[in-house]
């Protein structure tokens, strides 16, 4: 599967989202921020969207069916510590199996490209990627697989780890509680496609910055 049919098939998977949340409730959610931050295979798992659109229903509005539906303090308490877990869980394995993950063939749940590109913004930006990745798709899945396989001492990688689980988590909840209060509540499609092109956009930047700033082949002659 193709980066753009992935990207597709989570797009078709996003209008759930609303579903997801209020049969699962938060059990679902915690889960999934953790599968997502601490297993290899959960990058393509709906994780900004989701955490925004469960913000919105912390706050009584016409989404939510006129009463919120859960306490955003409870929430944000519950997905902080699953993105604390499972990034904890993803430097474990990055420690203990990363030398036979480099090994891997490209599948549908795997691709080397992924491990290569977030290795090379771990190699960048150091252990503060453990926080600005948090709001990158599908590079937070692999930084802590990735500083594992770095041995990043473990009081460190924890201390970072910690500041962003809190950063992307209070963030993205109190985000939707603020949109909970706002006509925007209303269209949940649009707060979705708005929360993902976010997401990609300082992906977009880096490549288009890296396909400009490429030296050309007559400046190579």
């Amino acid at each position: 599967m193709s980066f753009y049919e992935q990207i597709k098939a989570g797009l078709s998977q996003l209008s759930d989202v609303k579903e997801l949340i209020k049969v699962g409730g938060i059990p679902a959610m915690t889960f999934i921020v953790f599968a997502e931050t601490g297993l290899l295979f959960g990058f393509f798992l709906p994780g900004d969207s989701m955490i925004v659109i469960a913000g919105i229903f912390t706050s009584a509005n016409q989404a939510s069916g006129g009463q919120a539906l859960m306490d955003p303090w409870t929430l944000s308490g519950w997905l902080i510590a699953a993105a604390i877990v499972g990034n904890e869980t993803g430097r474990w394995l990055g420690l203990k199996f990363g030398q036979r993950v480099e090994g891997w063939s490209d599948g549908w749940l795997y691709k080397r490209r992924y491990l290569e590109a977030t290795r090379t913004y771990y190699a960048e930006r150091g252990a503060s990627s453990l926080v600005l990745a948090r709001f990158l798709p599908i590079i937070r899945t692999f930084i802590p697989f990735v500083a594992g396989m770095g041995q990043m001492s473990a009081g460190r990688f924890f201390v970072w780890n910690v500041i962003g689980a809190v950063l992307w988590i209070g963030s993205l909840v109190g985000l939707g509680h603020v949109i909970g209060n706002t006509p925007l509540a209303d269209n949940l499609g649009l707060v979705i496609g708005t929360v993902i092109g976010l997401s990609f956009l300082p992906v977009v930047w880096k490549l288009a910055w890296s396909y400009f700033s490429a030296p050309s082949p007559e400046s190579k002659t």
